[in-house]
């Protein structure tokens, strides 16, 4: 079956291919409220997602009106890495598209590399990105910023007009239209519809991606 226009589809990671957005917002707010934050998982989410460690630490001092120690990305990493090896999982739905995606892709995401290897081993999904793994602490760059993106579709061998970005963030969205990709942005937790008439389009589970990507021209 042809793919429509698109040659690759580079995915995010958190959101997109593992279930973790939750988990680490979680975490984040609930560390943030030691120091008077006063985040609830929805407003965590809304403020902390898609974005670097190093923007929602800002976020949270701007909130908290001073500087949070210097253990806070230490302890937040430890936290979370714990909540993942007990509670991740991947998004539904997601192995079946990977399963059934006739060209190449590979995952972009503003995590560590040491996170994303990690996330994509406990549900199964690494082998399949082996090789195919872009971390922008790598390049030290961070949406919205597309030279996560740049960089992925160069190895991959492709221009980002020949590329297709999955997104679940307002921040990755606009780091890959930055980029001059299209970008499709996955719904399914953006309770505050941030993505609506931003993405180039929008889907709400994976099950709708493969008809979407063969209906592209």
């Amino acid at each position: 079956m042809i793919m429509g226009k698109y040659k690759c589809v580079i995915f995010d990671c958190d959101g997109v291919l593992v279930d973790s957005e939750a988990l680490s917002n979680g975490v984040l707010a609930d560390l943030a409220n030691v120091h008077g934050a006063n985040l609830n998982l929805a407003s965590a989410i809304k403020l902390f997602k898609g974005g670097s460690i190093e923007a929602c630490i800002t976020k949270i001092e701007h909130r908290i009106g001073k500087k949070l120690p210097e253990t806070f990305e230490a302890d937040y990493r430890r936290i979370s890495f714990e909540k993942f090896k007990t509670q991740m999982q991947p998004i539904e739905g997601i192995k079946a598209v990977l399963d059934q995606l006739e060209i190449p892709f590979c995952v972009a995401s503003s995590g560590p590399e040491e996170k994303i290897r990690l996330n994509l081993g406990l549900t199964g999904l690494l082998p399949l990105f082996e090789g195919r793994i872009f971390s922008c602490y790598t390049i030290k760059t961070w949406k919205p910023d597309p030279a996560v993106f740049l960089w992925a579709a160069k190895t991959m061998g492709f221009t980002p007009d020949e590329c297709l970005v999955i997104e679940d963030s307002f921040t990755g969205v606009t780091a890959a239209k930055a980029g001059g990709f299209d970008v499709f942005g996955f719904t399914q937790q953006d309770v505050h519809n941030e993505l609506e008439g931003h993405a180039t389009k929008v889907f709400n589970a994976m099950d709708e991606l493969l008809p979407l990507i063969h209906a592209s021209k």
